[in-house]
């Protein structure tokens, strides 16, 4: 039988120069959407879906993401002592219990594939999710939610997949699938940002995997890729030879706070989706545009 999905690992190790001068001295997992940091929505996506220890392998200056998910006594203490009832109920229902969270360094920016195997000896010897932090996925369901509950019913290793325009399908990496209308199909390729015109679908993988242990005995061998790096999509074409790869199709809106435009947008649309700041905001956009 297959062992639950009970670890998430987050990869918070990369250096943010797209944010610069705001990333000099904060981490771009730190930066707000609306009144959260994107770190902690990707978070909260994985606890939504009954993750239960959350993994992150940091770099230099990025302790402050370590604090973040610590209790903060003097915080805790003042609100409690203003009469702050609401914003302190907040807080401590967000807070990770001990021994929920735990971080690894990357001490070199060698690929995502490196990031991950920092993490292997937390991990152990169970599949585990990986989830991309600079990627939102806005949902009502759990987008990590639904591809662990695919799991269950079928044992494998698992990408959440969405569609894009065939013309921009090369600046993206691609699943190949057996049916490509389908919620969950049988990954037969995968490739990373392919040639104008040779991609196998126009589905891109989205920053959302459930990976079997056996990844790290292959990520192991630290071979080398695109960048010099160590590529976790080439660690899983090899893991394919062995074991299923299945894509999951997330039907809701991506938002990549990698980049300014999808940060920007991320920020209206998930304020949009407050009642509390929704119709300001529209009146807002309107004077604007």
């Amino acid at each position: 039988m297959s062992k639950r999905v009970r670890k998430a690992v987050f990869p918070v190790a990369g250096l943010g120069t797209r944010f610069l001068p705001a990333t000099k001295a904060m981490p771009k997992e730190m930066l707000t959407v609306v009144d959260r940091p994107v770190i902690q929505h990707v978070v909260d996506e994985a606890r939504a879906a009954g993750i239960e220890h959350f993994i992150f392998v940091t770099g230099r200056n990025k302790g402050v993401i370590e604090d973040h998910f610590d209790s903060q006594f003097e915080l805790e203490h003042t609100l409690q002592a203003r009469g702050k009832k609401s914003e302190l109920e907040q807080l401590m229902a967000e807070l990770p219990k001990p021994g929920q969270t735990s971080f690894t360094r990357q001490q070199a920016p060698l690929g995502l594939g490196h990031a991950v195997w920092c993490a292997r000896d937390i991990v152990g010897d169970e599949p585990f999710a990986l989830l991309l932090p600079d990627v939102l996925h806005f949902s009502d369901k759990p987008c990590i939610g639904e591809m662990i509950q695919a799991c269950e019913r079928a044992p494998g290793n698992y990408i959440a997949v969405a569609p894009v325009p065939a013309d921009q399908a090369h600046m993206y990496g691609i699943a190949g699938v057996e049916d490509a209308t389908a919620k969950t199909s049988r990954i037969t390729q995968m490739v990373e940002k392919p040639k104008p015109g040779t991609a196998p679908s126009n589905l891109h993988i989205t920053g959302r995997y459930i990976l079997q242990p056996e990844i790290f005995e292959v990520l192991e061998k630290g071979e080398r890729g695109a960048g010099g790096e160590i590529q976790i999509t080439d660690a899983m074409i090899r893991l394919a030879q062995s074991q299923p790869f299945y894509a999951l199709r997330f039907d809701g809106d991506i938002h990549d706070c990698g980049s300014k435009i999808g940060f920007l947008t991320a920020n209206i649309a998930y304020a949009l989706a407050r009642p509390d700041l929704a119709s300001a905001l529209k009146a807002e956009i309107a004077k604007l545009v």
